[in-house]
């Protein structure tokens, strides 16, 4: 055997373990590429009804969002009637019932304060001033 031949012999087993570390390689990576694609295929085939529910729940969502607005306007409306009739009766009421109440405490003070007066009695003498009332002394 010459050391052309031995080269060769070397070169041929060089290339036998790369081709056969290339097949593995090969063979792994399409393992791998029919595992993803089955994957995809499940997921696909559970995505497509998730997603058709979805699109029912955002409907049915919608739908309630336009009752909810239909009831948020009504409850606007009601509180702005309610607010009109509370004005109307504080200024058809309010005015006379202010007055009344006034009119009742006058009469209640001047019953009392004649209640007292009765029970005290004041002369009066025409063409004569009274005393007018003390007043404190400063404290300095």
């Amino acid at each position: 055997m010459s050391g052309g031949e031995v080269a060769g012999l070397i070169v041929a087993v060089f290339w036998a373990i790369l081709v056969s570390f290339l097949a593995v390689a090969l063979v792994r990576l399409a393992q791998a590429l029919r595992q993803a694609s089955r994957l995809v295929a499940e997921v696909t085939d559970q995505a497509v009804p998730l997603l058709g529910e979805a699109s029912d729940a955002v409907r049915a969502a919608h739908a309630q969002l336009a009752r909810v607005d239909t009831i948020t306007s009504d409850v606007a409306e009601v509180t702005a009637n309610a607010s009109a009739l509370s004005t109307t009766v504080a200024s058809t009421f309010g005015g006379p019932l202010v007055k009344v109440a006034a009119f009742g405490y006058g009469v209640r003070r001047a019953v009392t304060l004649q209640a007292k007066g009765a029970a005290k009695k004041r002369t009066v003498v025409v063409g004569r001033t009274l005393p007018s009332a003390r007043r404190r002394k400063s404290r300095g």
